[in-house]
């Protein structure tokens, strides 16, 4: 199965994420099929960029996004 969801980088306790889309089965921070977003919760307010077109595409095709990123989604697209 195909999910949306986040893919943790930056340092010790220095968290950053990319929001990708990736295959259930691999690791959290192994392969990606396409990164769609970035989200950094350390900047007030925490700052999100996703391609809305990218996550309607994927959304469409079958993908499940996971809770923290739907979220996310629902934060930059509030409609």
């Amino acid at each position: 199965m195909v999910k949306i969801r986040l893919r943790r980088m930056g340092a010790k306790k220095n968290p950053f994420y990319r929001v990708v889309v990736a295959d259930s089965r691999f690791p959290r921070d192994g392969r990606s099929i396409e990164e769609i977003g970035t989200y950094n919760p350390l900047t007030d307010p925490a700052e999100v960029k996703i391609d809305m077109a990218r996550a309607e595409y994927w959304i469409k095709n079958g993908a499940q996004p996971t809770d923290t990123v739907r979220a996310l989604l629902k934060k930059v697209n509030p409609a």
